[in-house]
């Protein structure tokens, strides 16, 4: 049943996701998103990613009540957000937002026990129960040993941690994060991802965070939704979020820039005719590609197996990527095509560092580049370099 609530009557849902928006329209003057749909699951954590000024924080805000829809409804544990009194919210649903706050006079234990109030009673006072739960939320974010340091003193990181306690001290069923991650140096952020996806896994609890690190969201989350262009673009798991053509629409660029092996966008490819062929596979000729990009030196690469991670890179980076079908043995078709490239390039680069059954064939490339006095170099360094080439093929 999915009928109107009016006035204050509570309207129970089917208690099927700790968390869910139905037709969800928010904004303020006007609408900046429109039509969200979500249900969030409970031990998942979900990441909400998007351009800048797309509406995330906007959606966030709604789904915690700070915002009030102009359309719509938000579902907290089965009931409709309006109808929840704040304490009874502040029970169930915990909010981190993208503030920074400097409260004067206050030790990193004190802010993070102001996450009882919830819990305590008329004069706020901690009970032993209340005191326990603080503990074990200081030594979840492993800040023990900082507890009775002043909270205007810590690092970035240490804040961010000691104000995810505090969230933690509610005993909530929702976390909701907005860019936990900002401000933060690379090893903070993949402590605070580390310890969200420990918490959604070990407590149940439904986390969802917007995040700009795409790299990260592609490891940490279960569930991503994408905001744009005034709605949900897509959503989905990881696997199936974290393709080109969803980054190519979401965030306006060219499919190719965007690497799903890496989970990052890759800088524009060097423009013109291929100067020199790469020889990689494995992971081998992922340095040497980079390299002649940022030199601006444009590329071929072959004969890669598809899917392999120099693959992947390629197809980024190279103007042309001669490939053939993974787990088989090099195909006679693109060993005549990588020829035909590799006659109009100045050089061959031969980054792998062993050949096997079903990539022997790439072989015939040095071959080639040999019978036509074309120098071989052991790495786009080299090359650079002017060091002298190999003067016969490698070998194994």
């Amino acid at each position: 049943m999915n009928a109107q609530i009016n006035g204050s009557t509570r309207h129970r849902q089917e208690p099927a996701t700790p968390l869910a928006a139905r037709n969800l329209s928010a904004g303020y003057a006007a609408p900046i998103v429109q039509g969200v749909e979500i249900d969030l699951a409970a031990g998942t954590l979900t990441a909400l990613i998007g351009p800048n000024g797309s509406g995330k924080s906007t959606i966030l805000k709604s789904l915690c009540g700070r915002l009030r829809p102009l359309a719509g409804t938000v579902i907290v544990e089965g009931a409709e957000l309006a109808s929840l009194r704040e304490r009874d919210l502040a029970r169930t649903l915990a909010v981190h937002d993208t503030s920074r706050p400097s409260p004067e006079l206050l030790t990193c234990r004190d802010v993070v026990e102001a996450g009882r109030f919830p819990h305590t009673g008329r004069f706020g006072s901690l009970t032993h129960a209340d005191r326990d739960a603080v503990q074990e939320a200081l030594a979840l974010c492993h800040i023990e040993d900082i507890s009775e340091r002043d909270f205007a003193t810590l690092s970035d990181g240490q804040r961010q941690r000691a104000l995810i306690a505090r969230a933690i001290c509610q005993e909530p069923r929702v976390l909701i994060l907005d860019e936990p991650t900002s401000y933060l140096d690379v090893s903070s952020q993949l402590e605070i991802l580390q310890m969200l996806r420990r918490l959604a896994r070990t407590r149940g609890i439904c986390i969802i965070a917007s995040l700009h690190e795409l790299a990260l969201a592609q490891k940490a989350a279960d569930h991503v939704i994408a905001v744009a262009r005034g709605g949900i673009a897509f959503q989905g798991s990881a696997r199936e979020a974290f393709t080109q053509e969803h980054m190519a629409n979401l965030y306006g660029i060219d499919p190719s820039s965007f690497n799903p092996a890496f989970g990052s966008f890759e800088m524009e490819r060097p423009r013109g005719n291929a100067r020199v062929f790469i020889v990689a596979g494995g992971g081998s000729g992922v340095e040497d590609m980079r390299e002649l990009q940022r030199r601006d030196v444009p590329f071929a690469a072959g004969v890669l197996h598809r899917g392999d991670i120099d693959w992947s890179l390629a197809r980024a980076l190279a103007v042309q990527v001669i490939d053939t079908p993974a787990f088989e043995p090099i195909e006679e078709r693109a060993i005549i095509d990588a020829k035909a490239v590799l006659e109009g390039c100045r050089a061959l680069i031969w980054s792998l560092e062993d050949t096997g059954a079903i990539n022997r064939r790439n072989r015939d490339l040095l071959e080639h580049a040999k019978a036509r006095n074309l120098p071989v170099y052991a790495s786009a360094t080299e090359f650079f370099n002017g060091q002298e080439p190999y003067g016969h093929a490698p070998t194994f």
